[in-house]
């Protein structure tokens, strides 16, 4: 099973397929996938890239974190689980006028 890096500090015109190219320097990439805003599409600047081995997750940490990268010093390290959200309430938030 492969291990699950954060690659954070990116240009907002990075792709999945640039990340994937990246990182395939320092081994075989699973999956390469940049987050991006839903309501915009636009880039959150941050991704995650999914190596085939520990051994490769390591190397490309140590080659790739601080490395620059379109101007920028990307930061590469263990992505952590995601932290669960706060339930925010099924009901419907009307803005505006109430119509009768």
């Amino acid at each position: 099973m492969g291990k699950k890096l954060y690659v954070g500090n990116l240009p907002f015109t990075t792709t999945d397929e640039a990340l994937q190219e990246i990182f395939a320097q320092a081994g075989s990439v699973q999956s390469a996938k940049i987050i991006t805003d839903r309501d915009t599409g636009r880039s959150k600047g941050f991704g995650f890239v999914e190596m085939s081995s520990d051994q490769e997750a390591a190397d490309a940490i140590q080659k790739f974190n601080g490395a620059e990268y379109g101007g920028r010093n990307m930061t590469v390290a263990e992505a952590r689980p995601m932290a669960p959200r706060e339930e925010r309430g099924g009901g419907h938030r009307g803005g505006g006028r109430n119509r009768w």
